[in-house]
């Protein structure tokens, strides 16, 4: 069951387990659209407006999507790592050689 104006829980998890290889362009972009709308819509009705339901799927999507974020951090994190590591190798390299 969903609230009035929010994408069925059912549809949403539909979308989720169907491989994206599978799924024609429009259906992919139609995904995101509803997916950006349900979030927006999620986050300005009050948990007390919300079914049972609504406020679990809620909770379970900002749940995944703070994971998403965190992992994209620690990904940048490592990245800029890497990134620093190398240079100073390179920095290192140029002194010794007298290349810069």
């Amino acid at each position: 069951m969903s609230d009035l104006g929010r994408k069925p829980v059912t549809d949403q998890l539909s979308d989720k387990v169907t491989p994206e290889s599978q799924k024609p362009t429009t259906q992919k972009m139609g995904d995101s659209v509803s997916g950006v709308y349900d979030r927006a819509a999620g986050a300005v009705q009050p948990d007390s407006q919300k079914s049972a339901t609504q406020q679990a799927t809620d909770t379970m999507r900002s749940g995944a999507d703070n994971a998403s974020n965190q992992s994209k951090g620690v990904a940048q994190s490592v990245t800029d790592t890497v990134h620093s590591a190398t240079q100073g190798v390179k920095d290192t390299i140029g002194s010794a050689t007298g290349n810069k």
